[in-house]
């Protein structure tokens, strides 16, 4: 409920909300996840009237955070119990988890309603990593802090008298302290959201996403990066999209993914090689071609051209300076067919390069 509140995702959630809830956890049955209104008592305890505790139960119920499980009539519930006396059936809600919460906190989960489960990373063990859906594990009270509740199947936010559902109990799932991918504060979660409501109209094969805080989670490697709405919208705009995707955001994820490898493999690609072999090795080679050309003897090696096409592909300039220099024919023996071809591409382009030291 606090990131909840804090995330200013229902504008008439406060602090007088906070208090009913935690009113209600204080109340609260872990095992099962369920709690009576009791809404006098509420209300007397919190020093409100029992307007403003309705008011707050229908934002709680609004936020996700808790279904009607049983419905409160003035059926005498003793009588059925066989009881002298009256006593109206009491209302019962069931707390939940809402998605969005373990959306924004990254949760992988498998199951639904009051089965769901988080999937947990085991590291510790030795021999098998891989994820393991923490199904079997029961309820305890032991570990209270650790457990939640999940969207219940058999709650309703809003029902019809005549859909009115009789008292069940439900297991629950627990809840892993490692969910895997770093948490984003309530206030960056926000902030997310509000970019990709810019973001959306903008670019138009993405206004089919209707989950908004699914398209926010696809843009957030473009957000780290420091992109604001109209940064964002270009990028978007650069991919020269002729189609709608069906799912705008699960597609912008798969192509920032693809190009975040293409990225890593650019980038070792390229990685700058050491200035001092090279140094040494170049300051040899040219000894070895002036020795060459007064002697007119060939002393390169099949290592030197090795070490040369090593250097070349890092930097396709110094094969461009031999042509120069030295003329293709050399250059075709030293650096191969492939390196001229590329040398003389990038000439011919306009392409330039610097050397690395």
């Amino acid at each position: 409920m606090v990131w909840l509140i804090a995330a200013g995702l229902h504008p008439r959630a406060g602090a007088t909300t906070q208090r009913v809830a935690e009113d209600l956890a204080g109340r609260m049955d872990y095992d099962t996840g369920h709690v009576r209104y009791c809404l006098d008592e509420t209300a007397a305890r919190l020093g409100v009237n029992r307007a403003t505790v309705k008011r707050h139960i229908k934002v709680l119920r609004e936020l996700g955070t808790l279904a009607w499980l049983v419905h409160g009539t003035r059926t005498n519930i003793r009588r059925a119990l066989g009881m002298p006396g009256y006593a109206g059936t009491a209302t019962v809600y069931a707390a939940v988890i809402p998605p969005v919460y373990d959306h924004a906190m990254g949760h992988r989960l498998v199951g639904a309603g009051y089965t769901a489960r988080i999937v947990v990373e085991h590291t510790a063990g030795p021999v098998d990593n891989s994820p393991v859906e923490n199904l079997d594990a029961p309820p305890s009270l032991s570990v209270v802090k650790e457990e939640r509740k999940m969207k219940v199947e058999g709650g309703w936010n809003y029902t019809s008298r005549a859909s009115r559902p009789t008292a069940s109990t439900s297991p629950t799932r627990k809840r892993s302290s490692s969910a895997g991918a770093p948490r984003r504060s309530p206030a960056q979660v926000a902030r997310d959201c509000r970019i990709a409501a810019q973001v959306r109209p903008r670019v138009n094969w993405t206004q089919s996403e209707r989950n908004l805080r699914r398209l926010a989670f696809a843009l957030r490697p473009l957000i780290d990066q420091g992109m604001d709405v109209h940064d964002i919208t270009a990028e978007l705009h650069s991919w020269l999209l002729l189609w709608r995707p069906a799912r705008p955001a699960a597609y912008i994820r798969a192509q920032l993914a693809e190009q975040a490898a293409q990225e890593s493999v650019a980038a070792a690609a390229t990685a700058p090689m050491d200035n001092s072999e090279w140094r040494a090795w170049a300051e040899a080679d040219a000894l070895r071609q002036m020795e060459a050309a007064l002697n007119q003897t060939p002393l390169r090696t099949d290592e030197d051209r090795g070490m040369a096409r090593e250097y070349a592909w890092h930097d396709p300039q110094i094969v461009t300076d031999h042509i120069t220099d030295h003329g293709v024919d050399d250059a075709l023996d030293l650096y191969g067919s492939r390196l001229v071809s590329l040398a003389e591409s990038l000439t011919a382009s306009g392409v330039q390069f610097t050397a690395r030291w």
